[in-house]
């Protein structure tokens, strides 16, 4: 990696990763890891196939009509990267693409395991051609193993990693919750894998391969349900929409939810301070909800405890906003919290202040659309959107005649 040493880079440079170069030939099992990169300020080069990305076919499309350049999804997830097509199926591209490897840090790539094998393009061929090349491969269940040739959408790796069956509610099949959540997380652990290699590849000048399952990466998320089962014999179960103890859950106000943690397990501390609440703001038949019985446990999980915390409680409550139990509640140092919809998120002072929506112009068909940030700051080489996602095979002649310069320029000084 002659091009950049990350350990004594110049910190006055615009972008973190300015001078590392990506080549991602992923699809949506990818996208997001190659967005990371680029979005630091790496060069990233998204290279799809003629068809174009599949991320591209996804929906929800800009103004509901579908068309490859109107995935709001792909918009989102390939800012900072230009864009070219190859058809790797074909002996002329695949020559184009070990010409681009020559010049890469990192391809990130997420085929069914053999097939870039299958094109000579799997990671020992290219690592001949670039010795220090980190080669991430995102697949459902990884490189080896009995299920390697299965397929898998993001539903299929959170039922196989166990976290489908602690989504949704106890009386119900389980739910899978928005946003392709296995896949993202798959990206996210691709992603910081690949940067730790890179790390090694500098130090070392040799590169490697990384496998990353999709299956694997939601099992990591499965906090302490393993634990629970190793240790006590205990299967968590879903507790969508159901109240564990009186006075914890989440509670219906004016205006939507809030969640409340006033009694149970490791809450009980918050009782007294929360019924002085209640009784400050004239809360009718807060004396319900004295005696000592609300002090331990078992009276809080009873079904009587709930019946008779919901009757004084939903009351009050539905004469208040979740803004204002929220500032009442943590002006008493109270655990509550507004359950947010997605037009609050937006409209949230604390993601405003810290400027984490951001305004990506010329997005798609010349629009401007606003986007998610990044979740962390560099105050020396802060994070931006490079420019907007690329149109399919926008950089098409940009980037080749980069490689047609450097080959001049290199024959040029062999003489």
């Amino acid at each position: 990696m002659q091009h950049m040493e990350l350990h004594n880079m110049d910190y006055e440079c615009k972008s973190a990763l300015e001078g590392l170069r990506v080549l991602d030939l992923s699809g949506p099992l990818g996208n997001y890891a190659g967005k990371l990169f680029g979005d630091l300020g790496a060069d990233v080069v998204l290279v799809e196939p003629p068809q174009g990305s599949g991320l591209r076919h996804q929906p929800p499309f800009l103004n509901d009509l579908p068309g490859i350049e109107s995935s709001l999804a792909f918009a989102y997830h390939n800012t900072s990267k230009r864009g070219i097509t190859l058809d790797l199926d074909r002996p002329e591209d695949q020559s184009r693409l070990r010409r681009l490897v020559e010049r890469a840090d990192v391809l990130i790539e997420t085929e069914r395991p053999g097939v870039m094998n299958e094109r000579g393009l799997g990671y020992e061929a290219l690592s001949a051609l670039r010795p220090s090349l980190v080669m991430l491969s995102i697949t459902p269940f990884g490189q080896t193993g009995p299920y390697a040739q299965y397929q898998a959408e993001d539903i299929v790796a959170l039922a196989l990693g166990g976290m489908l069956s602690l989504g949704g509610y106890p009386d119900t099949a389980p739910m899978r919750v928005h946003g392709d959540q296995a896949i993202l997380c798959a990206n996210m652990y691709g992603a910081v894998a690949a940067s730790i290699s890179l790390w090694q590849a500098e130090a070392t000048g040799q590169g490697e391969h990384i496998d990353v399952s999709m299956q694997e990466s939601v099992v990591m998320a499965l906090e302490n349900a393993v634990q629970f089962y190793d240790l006590e014999k205990t299967v968590r179960r879903r507790w969508a929409g159901e109240q564990r103890f009186a006075g914890t859950g989440v509670y219906e106000c004016r205006d939507g939810h809030v969640f409340l943690m006033a009694g149970g397990i490791g809450a009980n501390r918050f009782w007294d301070r929360t019924l002085q609440w209640f009784a400050d703001e004239g809360m009718a038949g807060v004396e319900r909800l004295h005696g000592a019985e609300w002090q331990t446990v078992e009276h809080l999980q009873s079904e009587e405890a709930k019946r008779i915390f919901n009757e004084v409680y939903r009351p009050w409550a539905m004469q208040r906003t979740k803004s204002e139990l929220y500032h009442a509640g943590q002006a008493r140092k109270i655990p509550i919290a507004p359950v947010s919809s997605p037009a609050d998120i937006v409209q949230n002072r604390q993601l405003q202040s810290r400027g984490h929506f951001v305004d990506v112009q010329r997005a798609m068909g010349g629009r401007t659309l606003r986007m998610p940030g990044a979740p962390y700051q560099l105050s020396a080489t802060p994070w931006r959107v490079q420019r907007p996602a690329p149109r399919l095979g926008e950089h098409d002649l940009e980037v080749w005649a980069e490689l047609e310069s450097r080959r001049s320029a290199v024959e040029e000084a062999s003489l």
